[in-house]
Order: C-alpha cells, then sequence, then structure tokens
C-alpha cells in the first residue's frame, strides 16, 4: 500500500462493513436541514464510492445515506422503468442518461444548490453532448473499457481483443462482460465497426463471433471480472479500467491495456430520479461529492478519473499522471463515446446477447 496524503483503505473491508475512521477531512459546518428527514437513497455501482464518504457526509449534514448496489445499466434502468421504488440519487452512465431523459426518468437539477459543480469541475465536463447545460446530470467519473490480464500467465500484452473474442489460446481463461452493450460493442470493434453501430448485419457478425468463442470463455461477468482476475479464475477479462486499477494495488502481477481497435471512453453521472423522496438531500450529497477534499478522497480510492479538477489537484503523480487513469490522446483517438442508439437498436443487441448466453 502506498502512502498517500489522502489515506486509502482495503476496499474489501469497506464492503465488509469495518467502519474505518475518516482520514482527518473536514468539509466545514453541518447543511441546516429543511423539511426532508436526513435520509438519502443512494443506488450505485459496487465499489465506486470512498471508503469513509457516507460517514464523512452524515458527520457533516446529519443525513444517513443507504447505499444499495446495482451490476450494470440495464438493471438501473429496469428497476426505475416501472416507477422509482424510493431512490434520490442514481449513477447512470452517459448514454444511459439519454435514454432516461427520453424516457422522462429524470428531475432537472438545480444548480443554484451545487456551487462546487462551476467551482471545481473541469471546463471540459461542465457541458455534454448527452446532456446539454448539465440539465439532469453531474459529472462522476470517467474512464475507458479494455483488458485486465495476469502478466506471468500471459504471452506478453493483450493488445488486441482478438485474445479475448477469437482465440482459443487461453480457454477457459477468459471472461467478458454480461451486458449487452459491452459484449457485443467491442465484438463490434474488433470487427472494425463502431462500438455504436445499429445495423443489423453488423450486429449478428459480433454475435456470431461471440457464440463461436462461447467454448472457451470461463463465464460472462457481472462487472465482477476483477475479482475473478484477483482470485486466479481468470487471466484475462474484459472490465472497466478503474476496477482493474482497485486490484492492481493488490496485486502487482496484474496490468491493464486498452487494445488497439479501440474501445469506449464513457462517464459516469449523478443524477436524482423522479419520484425521489429526498430531492435536496440528494442536491446536498452531489455538491458534498464535488468538494475538492471530499472528491479527491473518493477518485484516490476508487481509482477512476476524476473531472473534478479540484480534486485532481489534491492528488500525487501515480494517479494524476497515471496513463491507465488519464489516456494519452493517442490512446482516446481510437475510443469512441457511447450514445443513447434507440430502443430498436438495444432491442438487436439485447436479443443478441439472450441467443449468445442460450447457444
Amino acid at each position: 500500500m502506498r502512502n498517500r496524503h489522502i489515506a486509502r483503505y482495503s476496499r474489501r473491508s469497506f464492503l465488509a462493513g469495518t467502519g474505518a475512521v475518516a482520514a482527518g477531512l473536514s468539509f466545514g459546518p453541518k447543511f441546516a436541514l429543511g423539511a426532508e428527514e436526513a435520509k438519502l437513497n443512494f443506488y450505485n455501482w459496487d465499489t465506486y464510492i470512498g471508503e469513509t464518504t457516507l460517514d464523512d457526509f452524515k458527520d457533516a449534514s446529519g443525513i444517513k445515506v443507504t447505499m444499495d448496489l446495482f451490476a450494470d445499466n440495464d438493471e438501473l434502468f429496469a428497476k426505475l422503468k416501472e416507477g422509482n421504488p424510493g431512490y434520490d440519487l442514481i449513477v447512470p452512465t452517459n448514454d444511459f442518461v439519454e435514454r432516461m431523459v427520453q424516457a422522462e426518468m429524470l428531475v432537472p437539477l438545480n444548480h443554484g444548490k451545487i456551487p462546487n459543480f462551476k467551482k471545481n469541475v473541469a471546463k471540459a465536463f461542465q457541458d455534454a453532448e448527452f446532456d446539454p447545460g448539465r440539465k439532469y446530470s453531474m459529472p462522476y467519473m470517467w474512464g475507458t473499457q479494455g483488458i485486465g490480464y495476469r502478466k506471468s500467465r500471459v504471452d506478453g500484452v493483450p493488445d488486441s481483443w482478438k485474445w479475448l473474442l477469437d482465440s482459443d489460446k487461453y480457454a477457459g481463461r477468459i471472461a467478458l462482460l454480461s451486458g449487452s452493450s459491452q459484449a457485443i460493442g467491442m465484438a463490434l470493434k474488433y470487427l472494425g465497426h463502431s462500438y455504436n453501430s445499429t445495423d443489423a448485419k453488423e450486429i449478428k457478425a459480433a454475435e456470431d463471433l461471440i457464440i463461436k468463442q462461447k467454448p472457451h470463455i470461463k463465464v460472462f461477468a457481472d462487472d465482477n471480472g476483477q475479482d475473478l482476475l484477483l482470485s486466479g479464475e481468470v487471466d484475462l477479462t474484459m472490465e472497466w479500467n478503474g476496477d482493474i486499477l482497485q486490484v492492481m494495488e493488490e496485486d502487482d502481477d496484474l496490468a491493464y491495456v486498452v487494445p488497439k481497435e479501440g474501445s469506449i471512453v464513457w462517464q459516469d453521472t449523478l443524477a436524482i430520479p423522479n419520484g425521489a423522496p429526498h430531492p435536496d438531500n440528494a442536491h446536498k450529497f452531489i455538491n458534498f461529492i464535488l468538494d475538492a477534499e471530499a472528491g479527491a478522497a473518493i477518485a484516490d480510492f476508487i481509482q477512476y478519473a476524476t473531472p473534478n479538477a479540484a480534486a485532481r489537484a489534491l492528488l500525487p503523480d501515480d494517479y494524476s499522471k497515471n496513463p491507465a487513469i488519464f489516456p494519452t490522446d493517442e490512446t482516446l483517438s481510437r475510443c469512441e463515446p457511447e450514445v443513447y442508439k434507440g430502443e430498436t437498436a438495444q432491442r438487436l443487441r439485447d436479443e443478441a446477447l439472450t441467443r449468445i448466453l442460450a447457444a
């Protein structure tokens, strides 16, 4: 474990609920509570918050956060599509922000209640094509998707999706993400098409490729490929960069690469769903997360790229200048942002994945 001025602990101790003490962070006086009860229901990805963030927010505001976890955007969307079961704050990815806005599932944000947005967030993230004017979403983290691998168990750097999608060399030692967008999208990139293709023939070709490769795939993972890699159950996995960076902290035999065919560059956001019982508390929590010190503690712990310029400035070079976290322009030039492709195109991918899993 490296010594940093933003303290970090084992992410597994956090998930086990050991309740480590906050690292001397101070975020000013407690917020004044309004009419809302002092509660917040947060729906988030696994391993995607600082170790003490929820406790720090409670200390600063008096508001207790209850956090539930989802595995992917499809699960998040399905959970809220038929009506909000009581969540105040969610973490959709950029293309799902578009999808949820079109479905009238998100509440417009009051920027006046989020002063840290303009104060701390990098200019490049203060507007977004998927959410003009950041009307419905605040930037949380961003990054790439690529291949996590165990260096001692593979022959060189797996710099192509071929290693996962079109080879029997590592049969039984490969994990793919189970989300239809990710699995189909990366097969499309390998075949030379856009990750965002809506062409039925191209999607079918991606489906056929994965079905052919399926005997060599150990598991379609629900966003836990990093844990399978760390435990030695697989040696190659399709995963999000931050998830692999987290386990690289625990095992220096692990590494991450964006394949030469390219990948996606994504942005996760903070948004308030329709029907949120505590929207004022949600605004307070968003503003807290966008604080420089709170944001630095989160980014240092989860190892994803923060859009918070003030937070990034507090972190050491092995974070702020790490190309696996902040990719080079050359790497980014081979990536593309995922866009909302419409319900028809999404259904093509969902149906393709259903056939893949049934094959």
